[in-house]
């Protein structure tokens, strides 16, 4: 990404953790795509459920690890949550994620994204979650100058 901004934000617990994300989702307008990266157990989830409740959805969060994909609604819009931790190659999945991207009442939230890395926008979130401690994370935001309104008052 040129022009690329950062900020880290510590938390100490999951729950100040999918306060951060509820704060980041409430900032979605659509069209946005996020990329998570981080182990397994790094609390990907925890972060989109999070996002997903701050983005409006009442919907259930759950790992799509074994689906693939998963859909959270707010009203017209949609979250798009991929899991391609089992995925091997990109395949026809490309297809769907462009189409995601492509639809401005929709934001495309990613997990293990290296299998998809051509398919996705050059101009995206990354989220790098590293745990700090048991319950702690270190959430570091990578985003060009455009994205800057999603990061907008979500240390605090």
């Amino acid at each position: 990404m040129n022009n690329e901004s950062s900020l880290i934000v510590q938390t100490i617990t999951p729950e100040e953790t999918e306060s951060v994300a509820a704060r980041l989702g409430a900032n979605l307008k659509g069209g946005e795509v996020i990329e998570l990266m981080s182990d397994i157990g790094g609390g990907k989830t925890t972060f989109v459920r999070g996002l997903a409740r701050g983005f409006g959805s009442e919907d259930k969060v759950a790992s799509p690890t074994y689906t693939l994909s998963k859909v959270y609604k707010s009203g017209q819009r949609e979250l798009h949550h991929f899991d391609f931790y089992r995925l091997q190659e990109a395949g026809l999945i490309s297809h769907e994620i462009a189409e995601a991207i492509q639809d401005p009442n929709c934001t495309v939230v990613i997990e293990w994204g290296e299998v998809v890395h051509d398919a996705l926008p050059a101009e995206r979130l990354q989220i790098q979650i590293d745990k700090n401690s048991e319950d702690g994370r270190r959430l570091g935001f990578s985003y060009a100058a455009n994205l800057a309104y999603l990061v907008d008052g979500i240390s605090g």
